[in-house]
This record gives C-alpha cells, structure tokens and sequence, in this order.
C-alpha cells in the first residue's frame, strides 16, 4: 500500500499542474548543482544479511522490482532519486567480541568498495568534500562510508587509524549498547556521557578528520562530545525530539549547542522516530507480542508460536498502525532549522534499516525529490532546500578537514 501511495505521490509531484512542474523543475535545478548527499543507508548490511556470499556478484542495478520489497535501494532507484553522495553504514552488531567485531566491519567495507569497482560508471569512491563535488559533476554517485557503532574499534586508536586509511568518513560513538567509553541512547547510562577515554577518541577523530556521528548516543554523550570535538560534529540519522519524544531524536537543548558548534542533524525517515502516535503503537505491539508468547517462562500461547501469531494478528486489525508521511519528516526538518538554523539540518533516511516500514510518500531512495519538493511548497527558497540536499554536510566535512590539517601540524 505504502509504495502504492509513494507512486501517486511522486506522480502528482513530477506530472500535470503547472505549479507542480515549477516545483519539479526547481528540484532538479537544486539537485543538478548540489549533490543530494544521504547521511545514512544500511543497504550493504542487509545485502550481506540476504545475499550471503552471492553480495559480491548479484546484480544491483533493479533488485527492487515492481511488488517486490525486499530493498529500498538500488541504482536504477538512486538514479531516479538525483543522489549525489550516500553515506553507507557497515554496521555490524554490537553483541559480537570486539575482534569480530573489527573482522566484520573491514568486510562490509570491502563491500562497498566494491560497489564503485563493480559498477564505476554509477559509484566513485570519495573520501573529502572536494571528491564529492567533483564525482557529482562527473555524473556519479559519491561513496562515503560511517562505521555504525564505536565497538567496532574494539577501544583501539591504531583500528581507527586503519579505518580512515580504508575510507572511513565517520564513527557513530556507539550503536544500541553502551561502549566501554561511551553511553547508548538506548542502554541504561553507566558512564554519564563519555568517559575520559571517549574524549581522547573523539579528539583523535578530529585529528584524523573522522567526522564524530552522535546518532545512537545519550544525550549527556552527545553534551560531552559537543564540549569536546574542535570539529563539527553530525547526527548521521536522528530526527527532532521536540516533536517525538524518543532518546534516539536530538532535543532542543542539544539542538542549540549543535549550531554553537556548527554541526547538521540529518533527519531520520524511521516512522518511530517520526511519528509519536506510531511510536506508541509500536511500543504496545511489542507489549502483546510479549504478553502473548515470551519464552521461556512468560506468555499467553507460551511455546505456541501459531496461536501467537493468530491472535497478534487480531490485536493488529484491532489497533491499526498510525499512517507516517513523508510531511511529517518535513516537520521535523523544519523544527531542526527553526532551533538550530537552516544551516544545521540534513537528510538521513536509514534506507535499508526500517524494512518496508516507511513514511508514505518515501517507500525508496527514489523519492528525495519528493521531499525536497515539500519544502519549497511550504515556502523554502532554492538555496536552503540545497543546504538540506548536501550543502550543510558538505560544510561540515570542511570544516573537518581543515580542523585535522590543523591538528596534524608539528607541535599540535
């Protein structure tokens, strides 16, 4: 229904009324002169998760045919979505020993390194601001890539150093877990923000111009990290959580203190983090999934997963799940640059990372188009909708560089 709906969507965007094609005609001025740069995408992940050995030869160009939705990604898709620049994770889980840890996270790096030697007219590799612009002038899609979870270093600076020599853009301080160093937004606190050894990494992540991700940490970790880093700082997948009150979203306090340090926060499509109301109902789903079956001890059909599903199924026609759209991601890309300043907000959608379970209106990475054309309808001028698009990220990667030049001076 939701690809349905994002189909009609992009349909009356692009088609008909002729203040829908100034619209469409602004879009594609804006993302032909700005790369439209994704802050977060899990689709090397789950192409290793699905495809097993066969990721390094299946063909990429359509794997998301019509009725068929199993990825949100592929390059008949990114093209049809003027992507310029994606950010892909190589996330790895958290449960895994720190060694494994490192084994994997150098393997899904492979992988999209492999994306640009597979298909080279499609994908270049970039690591600085400059690639980017340059490979989006040439017609092709700059990859950058974000290791999703600091126990991936395995508390190592010499990892770390190995990481960016590999390409490595930015480390997200943690993932869903608490690191030896750091607080989770989405763990019980044990450090109270970064320890002293979270902020010596986050300043050999300036030196090294690694840029210091906060999406996935406390707040009080994000709080330090801000204190700490020289360089601007980004949130490679968070939303406004003013409008959604969950830990994953930035607050308006951290908000504030994101523009103070010149950072962008680029907005999540994950409707749990979009919508309060689905928030809500995905935290009572996973209420009765329990009640209904939790084994060992717990549970109505405990040990009687048919009967579980059945009578889950029931609850669901009964509490049906709150519609999400694409103007709601709007509102909070408009919440974040009212707070923090339209120089401060981004898009990072975390395609691949949600399933099928998206916003209406944004089902793949085809439709970026379709909410650049949202915000413009609500009045934004062509040069804030391209500071959205990838000019605000593209800053911040600058200003990076240019702190790590500082600090890799003699005497620094």
């Amino acid at each position: 229904m939701r690809t349905v709906l994002a189909a009609v969507f992009a349909l009356f965007v692009w088609t008909a009324p002729a203040g829908a094609e100034d619209v469409a005609a602004r879009v594609t001025r804006v993302l032909k002169g700005t790369p439209l740069i994704d802050g977060h995408n899990d689709w090397p992940e789950v192409l290793r998760e699905r495809e097993g050995d066969a990721r390094w030869t299946v063909d990429l160009r359509s794997r998301l045919k019509a009725g068929d939705e199993l990825y949100n990604t592929d390059i008949t898709r990114l093209r049809q979505g003027m992507v310029g620049g994606q950010f892909w994770s190589v996330w790895v889980s958290p449960n895994l020993p720190g060694p494994e840890q490192v084994k994997e996270t150098i393997e899904q790096i492979a992988l999209v390194q492999s994306l640009a030697e597979r298909y080279p007219d499609t994908f270049a590799m970039a690591r600085t601001a400059a690639d980017v612009r340059r490979i989006h002038k040439s017609g092709r899609i700059a990859s950058l890539i974000g290791v999703e979870g600091g126990g991936q270093i395995d508390g190592s600076f010499g990892v770390l150093r190995a990481y960016r020599a590999l390409g490595v853009g930015y480390l997200t301080l943690t993932h869903s877990r608490n690191v030896d160093w750091a607080d989770s937004a989405t763990d019980d606190p044990k450090h109270d923000g970064l320890t002293e050894v979270g902020e010596s990494i986050v300043r050999e992540l300036n030196r090294l111009g690694i840029l210091v991700d906060l999406s996935h940490v406390s707040e009080a970790t994000m709080l330090d990290a801000l204190r700490v880093s020289k360089a601007p700082v980004m949130f490679s997948h968070s939303s406004a959580r003013a409008i959604v009150d969950h830990p994953r979203n930035v607050s308006d306090a951290v908000l504030k203190q994101v523009a103070v340090n010149g950072g962008v926060v680029m907005v999540n499509y994950a409707p749990i983090y979009v919508s309060d109301a689905n928030r809500r109902w995905s935290s009572d789903r996973d209420a009765e999934k329990t009640r209904l079956n939790a084994p060992p001890f717990g549970g109505l059909y405990i040990g009687q997963p048919e009967k579980a599903a059945a009578a889950l199924a029931e609850w669901e026609k009964a509490h049906p799940q709150p519609v999400v759209t694409l103007a709601m991601v709007a509102d909070h890309i408009e919440h974040i640059a009212k707070v923090a300043g339209v120089d401060h907000v981004g898009i990072g959608s975390d395609y691949d990372g949600v399933g099928k379970d998206l916003p209406a209106g944004l089902g793949d990475v085809s439709t970026y188009p379709a909410l650049m054309a949202e915000l413009m309808r609500r009045g934004w001028s062509d040069a804030d909708v391209a500071k959205v698009a990838g000019g605000n990220i593209l800053r911040v990667m600058e200003q990076a560089e240019a702190v790590s030049q500082s600090m890799s001076k003699p005497g620094k």
